[in-house]
């Protein structure tokens, strides 16, 4: 829009595109609630206040009105489908501004695959920004499909929708002065670059802040959190399907620290995305936890906006785009119009027809494995092994020392005990190179979980009760191209496709959780008391969150940051 046409319609001596009569504005500023008109023209705000004329008009009867919501950390892949299905996803609840880093799919396809999401999302009226992604591959202890340096993301400084260097996973090389992480600082060291340090704490902490890194999503406790935001941090608080953030840290939310915080989803899938949302469900638990409403609302909109240095959203004021919700509830924010660029994108949870989708690119295969190597047998070397140890709902996991389980000279899964085996086979340069070790937490009974989804490398991952239902389905998601399966001995009991990267169907998202369900339906068959098991295997192979992890180079303490033997003595 030319700058003279905005003046004039600000001015009243022109009319606008759409005006929102009766309106009780959300003030994010300043805690205020305004009863007014917003005064729209093309995809900004031009005015608030009563006297304008405008071409339509929309009588909201005091609705309210806040500026439309900001996740401040997502993974779109995490979602099972392409950035257009996930904008039909969480634009019908208001939010209009996503923050992705996609190193899933760099972690499979490196720059090429950064370049895809870029080009799917183009053209969305969901504003997608993206975060470089700064840890390709996560550590040195994992086999990917791609490694990027810092000559390799500089082209990524040209994008417009490039915002900086997402999540920096690699606390170690940043503390101790990695030189390809330091190479990655510098070129990013004017823009945002996000952080990713749990239990990162003292003098450490220090280091890692002094790098430049300016926020945190993997807090788990308010003592963590508060001081990560005494040393100058932004805080995320974290809901994702399966790392479970928000009820306890919401104590951190006050009146003094609150600017300082956001709200982002990391990883959801369709279902939760579908039934419970997304930022706008963070924000509704918080509100019911006694936060008050205008704060939780500011935590998504002006905060992360402020943060990513987005200066042109986050609030209703004049020269800001026009990406509002309208929601009747105070109390309970649940839109019931939500306005994108100064368009009506949905209504009453529902996409408007006229609202545009754009199809997606074609991505090339992504499964390379040598399957003659594949072997799940694991040879007695002694009686005592490490044992990766699940927490539900979090990403953390326990080092267990445990007694094997031997038979005919070999280890072998344990179900009585919950004692599952599990395997990380490369699926990117069929080197043949293969992780084995247990874990316990899942509680399959007999058959086997496998799936290209393995954070961040997604090699294929596979869990199960026997080595024979682990090749079943391990064998399935091979065939598929990339995907989900579980199996029972050679009887593939469920899977759904992943063709774009192993990661994301290319089908619509409810077809997607549909398949989905299924999935889970069948590992709870199988015994599994997960909310989400197959959301829970992809992070047992992340060897950048402690305690214990897998990757195809084997077990990994993450504390020491080192390859450790199965077997202990």
């Amino acid at each position: 829009m030319r700058l003279e046409k905005r003046l004039a319609v600000a001015r009243g001596d022109e009319p606008a595109t759409l005006a929102l009569r009766n309106a009780r504005v959300i003030n994010v500023y300043t805690g205020d609630i305004e009863h007014t008109d917003v005064i729209i023209h093309q995809d900004a705000i031009v005015a608030l206040g009563p006297g304008y004329t405008a071409h339509e008009e929309v009588d909201l009867d005091g609705a309210y009105v806040a500026p439309g919501l900001i996740d401040a950390h997502v993974h779109i892949e995490s979602s099972l489908v392409t950035p257009p299905e996930f904008a039909r996803a969480v634009l019908p609840r208001g939010i209009t501004t996503v923050i992705t880093d996609p190193h899933e799919i760099a972690n499979v396809h490196g720059l090429d695959g950064i370049r895809y999401m870029l080009q799917a999302s183009r053209d969305l009226p969901l504003s997608v920004y993206v975060m470089a992604p700064s840890c390709v591959p996560a550590t040195p202890m994992e086999t990917n499909g791609a490694t990027l340096s810092a000559d390799d993301l500089r082209p990524l400084l040209e994008e417009p929708r490039v915002l900086g260097l997402a999540e920096m996973m690699n606390f170690p090389g940043t503390v101790f002065g990695d030189a390809d992480v330091l190479a990655k600082l510098r070129l990013f060291q004017d823009k945002v670059i996000d952080g990713h340090c749990p239990g990162l704490t003292g003098k450490h902490l220090n280091a890692y802040v002094a790098a430049g890194i300016g926020s945190d999503h993997e807090s788990t406790t308010v003592e963590e959190a508060e001081e990560k935001l005494r040393r100058g941090m932004y805080i995320f608080i974290r809901e994702a399907t399966n790392a479970r953030n928000l009820r306890s840290l919401l104590p951190l939310v006050n009146e003094r620290t609150h600017r300082r915080l956001c709200f982002c989803t990391d990883d959801r899938q369709p279902g939760d995305l579908l039934d419970a949302g997304s930022i706008d469900m963070m924000v509704r638990v918080a509100i019911e936890e006694g936060v008050d409403p205008i704060i939780a609302l500011r935590m998504a909109t002006l905060n992360p906006a402020e943060y990513f240095r987005l200066h042109d959203r986050g609030g209703i004021a004049p020269g800001k785009r026009a990406d509002l919700i309208v929601f009747p509830d105070l109390r309970r924010p649940e839109p019931t119009l939500v306005l994108a660029g100064g368009r009506v994108v949905a209504q009453n949870r529902a996409l408007r027809p006229e609202t545009v989708v754009p199809d997606v690119p074609s991505s090339p295969p992504s499964m390379h494995v040598a399957w003659d190597a594949v072997n799940f047998r694991i040879p007695a070397r002694g009686t005592r092994i490490r044992v990766i140890g699940h927490i539900p709902d979090q990403l953390v996991t326990e080092h267990l020392v445990m007694d094997a389980q031997v038979d005919g000279g070999e280890v072998v899964a344990d179900p009585q005990r919950d004692l599952l085996k599990m395997a990380v086979i490369d699926r990117h340069r069929a080197s043949g190179r293969m992780g084995l070790g247990f874990i316990r937490g899942f509680g399959l009974k007999r058959g086997a979980l496998a799936g290209t989804v393995a954070h961040d490398h997604h090699n294929l991952v596979v869990i199960g009760a026997d080595d024979r239902s682990m090749m079943t389905a391990a064998r399935a998601v091979g065939e598929m191209g990339g995907g989900l399966a579980v199996a029972v001995g050679e009887h593939i009991v469920a899977q759904l496709p992943l063709p774009v990267a192993g990661l994301m169907s290319d089908r619509p998202i409810e077809d997607v959780r549909r398949g989905y369900d299924r999935l889970g339906a069948a590992a709870h068959e199988l015994g599994s008391p997960l909310h989400d098991p197959f959301m829970a295997m992809s992070f047992m192979a992340l060897e950048v969150i402690p305690h214990l992890k897998l990757t195809d180079h084997g077990l990994v303490d993450v504390d020491a940051f080192r390859i450790v033997d199965l077997f202990l003595g």
